[in-house]
């Protein structure tokens, strides 16, 4: 519990509950929610602490009673007098109710890291509400950077929030391309002032992320592109062509958004955006999985800086396939590939040393290696 609770500030009865000392049937009881006197507060803070106790049974009791509480008696605990802690307890089981969460985040002592708990699951009506609190947003950026990263937050208000940051020369490093968004902000007129119903933008998020989640399971498990060998250019298939042309009509600011906290087809069509910013912030996006990475370390229509990030990053390159992939890539620049090249196998090497595909420096890399190896090519 996020503050700490300190039960010496509970009334008798709730500190006799909460004695290990009393007998576990009477935990239990109170654990149901049965706990006849204690006043509305208490009995929330009881729940909580016995959610959070060592016993397995009386906690997971706790836990499903305050996923189902009589609402008579949360209106009763809602006051002044509910620790912030509990009140933490509380606020993420309504993240999706907006009537309770208008409540919760205006009571006084709620606490900063609660709010950013709620941001991470609010619904886009609960989203809003937070939004609204600038004091607080730039008080504790947290709160934004979870927004941002909510598919729930409408677009335009990620807008103004990343505005706000920028403006308020704010680093926020929860955003991993933040650096990208806040550039890209920068060169775009937004709407200052929050809209009581969605905007296009918004409208718009919401169908690409319907259709991102169609296409889910088959972007995680094959690639989105087809390859030409003729004419070297990588084209969208037929299934993903709606999903890409929802994304070219947004606004750099907002592709970037989307690489970053979307799913595995629009990673896909972002990570080879004309953009270099909305292309690099789809790689840094945290769900990112070693297929993928492996896929678009191979793909030829990927911008350098794409396959940069992919060379610094330790964990990709312990995959093997990643380290050929790079090396054989034409767009992987040398200062990477030339590092890479001593891990790769006798064959991989005489294949890279007799391959025309490759620019000429890996081709030499790649024979001088052999020829401190003794092999022959």
């Amino acid at each position: 519990m996020e503050p700490a609770l300190d039960v010496s500030q509970l009334s008798p009865q709730a500190q006799r509950i909460l004695d290990p000392k009393t007998p576990a049937p009477l935990r239990l009881m109170a654990a149901r929610g049965i706990a006849p006197g204690l006043k509305p507060a208490d009995t929330l803070a009881v729940l909580a602490l016995l959610a959070e106790g060592t016993d397995a049974a009386i906690a997971t009791q706790a836990q499903a009673t305050l996923g189902k509480l009589p609402p008579q008696l949360i209106s009763g605990a809602l006051t002044a007098e509910l620790h912030p802690g509990v009140l933490d307890s509380l606020a993420s089981r309504y993240a999706d109710d907006a009537a309770m969460a208008e409540r919760i985040l205006a009571l006084p002592q709620i606490a900063l890291e609660t709010v950013a708990r709620m941001a991470s699951k609010a619904s886009e009506e609960v989203a809003e509400l937070i939004a609204t609190n600038e004091d607080r947003l730039i008080r504790h950026p947290q709160i934004i950077e979870r927004l941002y990263m909510n598919k729930a937050t409408r677009m335009s208000t990620s807008d103004r929030m990343l505005e706000l940051a920028v403006r308020n020369h704010l680093d926020l490093t929860g955003i991993p391309a933040f650096k990208e968004a806040a550039a890209a902000i920068g060169e775009e007129l937004i709407e200052v002032e929050p809209s009581a119903e969605p905007t296009e933008a918004d409208l718009r998020l919401r169908e690409i992320n319907a259709a991102s989640a169609e296409n889910e399971a088959d972007a995680l498990r094959e690639d989105t592109h087809d390859f030409n060998p003729e004419t070297g250019e990588e084209i969208i298939k037929e299934k993903l062509r709606p999903l890409y042309a929802m994304i070219a009509e947004m606004k750099v600011s907002q592709k970037i958004r989307l690489a970053q906290m979307g799913g595995a087809s629009e990673r896909a069509i972002l990570v080879r955006d004309m953009d270099r910013r909305v292309a690099v912030a789809a790689i840094k996006n945290p769900s990112v999985q070693d297929n993928e990475v492996a896929r678009i370390s191979a793909a030829r229509n990927i911008s350098e800086d794409v396959l940069r990030v992919i060379a610094n990053d330790r964990e990709w390159t312990r995959n093997h396939q990643v380290k050929i992939n790079l090396v054989s890539n034409p767009r992987c620049p040398f200062a990477f590939a030339s590092k890479l090249i001593p891990f790769l196998r006798d064959h991989e090497l005489k294949g890279l040393a007799r391959s025309k595909n490759v620019p000429g420096a890996v081709q030499k890399a790649a024979k001088q290696q052999l020829e401190r190896k003794g092999v022959k090519i």
